[in-house]
């Protein structure tokens, strides 16, 4: 890649910044996923907040909040759009009666599953200019990058 752009910017100093190139990517990447979502009336956030009901059933507000690394009372809100939109609910913890447990719907299970699969035709169609093999060393590269920050 050149280090002058099409309006003549140096960009030299930034093309070997890791930072740089991980948010630049980041973006492009979640416009593909906000698309997706946006087709179904979503943000990305919720769509996230579903995934982890959908494959962790009666997990409380506060779990789901700590382990998307969610402030508690964003997650109040998130919850009460979703369950606006019929797709969770909220019920009695069996283990601690003071909090919540979040369930998916029938409504919900449909619309999480229908906006998995855009979501993923979305990615597959874009990760079409990488070679076989890739896509899963870059998931594992993140993973052990997200992993180093967090000391493990």
């Amino acid at each position: 890649m050149s280090n002058d752009d099409q309006n003549g910017i140096d960009y030299s100093m930034l093309q070997s910044r890791l930072g740089y190139k991980l948010r630049r990517a980041q973006l492009v990447y979640f416009d593909v996923f906000f698309e997706a979502c946006a087709q179904e009336g979503i943000t990305p956030g919720l769509f996230s907040i579903l995934a982890i009901i959908y494959h962790n059933p009666g997990l409380t507000q506060s779990a789901v909040s700590t382990a998307l690394d969610v402030d508690r009372s964003a997650m109040v809100a998130a919850i009460d759009k979703l369950e606006s939109m019929e797709v969770v609910e909220r019920r009695k913890s069996k283990n601690d009666r003071r909090s919540y447990a979040l369930y998916l719907t029938d409504k919900g299970k449909e619309f999480t599953e229908r906006l998995n699969r855009k979501v993923s035709a979305g990615e597959d169609s874009f990760d079409s200019f990488m070679k076989e093999g890739e896509r899963e060393w870059l998931l594992d590269l993140l993973d052990r990058i997200i992993a180093a920050r967090k000391g493990g």
